[in-house]
């Protein structure tokens, strides 16, 4: 089998088409992430979708890390529900180190997807070929609403982290409010699908302007890094502001930091 990845990826990818070929409860297996979208490289994960028949579903899911382990070179796997994505097996191949996701689900699963994955193989692939057309792609861009209705708690909860003096704890909810918030929001101001933080960094505006929420480990700069994080939000935010705006803020939470620094 061809495929168009780097060597490591290439021959671990099929050997994987191979082993899972093998398995009569899994009916096809398909490529998703930068496999499909641009951008794989060496460093990429594999992100695949594993189909397997529906009558034999439960029994399977209780086998993943077997099936995983008749590939070969499995290192670890653990399943996804810290990302809300139980079918999920997390697996590490290697060496060569290769980071790949399998995605246990069943052809009807794939009529709703948030991207449109590329076939690798299948037992019948004008069926599953025909469910890939057919399926409703649409990717979970957040609405301005949801952002309005997070960033001022999770912003909230870092300075009061901050004034505790729990600076690990303000850094890392920094971090996520890049990820959740101003990295999305980066992403739609420029027409993109709204990736996290994904590669943000080929964006001369915004890697500049998140460079200035990074803080180190020093109470002065991680203040500075929160009071920048709140004027990027608001400046994001006039591009596209949400129907309802939270009051008072972002006057009261700039209140809150000062008249708490002062006690």
């Amino acid at each position: 089998m061809t495929t168009p990845v780097p060597g490591p990826h290439s021959a671990l990818l099929d050997r994987i088409v191979a082993a899972l070929r093998r398995d009569d409860r899994l009916e096809a297996v398909l490529a998703s992430g930068s496999f499909v979208n641009g951008g794989f490289d060496d460093h990429s994960d594999l992100d695949l979708v594993v189909l397997v028949r529906p009558d034999v579903y439960v029994a399977t899911m209780s086998e993943r890390r077997a099936i995983a382990e008749s590939i070969g070179a499995l290192l670890a796997a653990f399943t996804g529900e810290h990302v809300g994505e139980p079918r999920l097996l997390i697996c590490l191949y290697g060496p060569p180190l290769v980071h790949v996701d399998l995605k246990f689900v069943t052809l009807e699963n794939m009529r709703s997807l948030v991207e449109r994955p590329r076939l690798l193989w299948a037992r019948e692939p004008s069926k599953v070929q025909e469910y890939l057309e057919l399926a409703d792609v649409a990717w979970p861009n957040r609405s301005p609403q949801w952002f309005e209705d997070r960033a001022w708690v999770w912003l909230h909860y870092c300075a009061a982290k901050l004034l505790r003096g729990e600076l690990y704890e303000a850094i890392g909810m920094l971090a996520f409010f890049r990820e959740q918030i101003l990295g999305p929001m980066f992403h739609r101001e420029a027409g993109r699908l709204q990736r996290g933080i994904r590669r943000i960094e080929q964006d001369a505006r915004a890697s500049a302007a998140l460079t200035q929420t990074v803080p180190a480990l020093d109470r002065a700069a991680v203040l500075l890094a929160l009071e920048r994080s709140i004027g990027l939000y608001v400046e994001l935010q006039q591009g596209d502001p949400p129907p309802a705006t939270t009051s008072h803020m972002p006057e009261a939470l700039r209140d809150y930091i000062k008249g708490a620094g002062s006690r």
